[in-house]
């Protein structure tokens, strides 16, 4: 399933939001040296109940808008 993501960092909580056009995520972490992206990969896992190795960004490694594969 590929689903369209908008990552909001430096966020106080962590939380996924379902939207019209995806889904929002806020992190905690900053957008340095690729910690928010993993925290976005941890993050979706808990969200969807899969492992983080079936959680995969498919495009926007380095953008607030991200395209992310979830294989089940």
């Amino acid at each position: 399933m590929k689903i369209s993501i908008t990552v909001k960092t430096r966020s106080k909580k962590e939380m996924v939001k379902k939207t019209e056009n995806g889904y929002v995520v806020y992190v905690k972490e900053q957008p340095i040296e690729n910690r928010a992206n993993i925290a976005l990969i941890k993050l979706l896992s808990e969200y969807f109940d899969v492992p983080k190795s079936r959680v995969a960004i498919l495009s926007g490694t380095k953008s607030k808008q991200k395209i992310v594969e979830i294989k089940e």
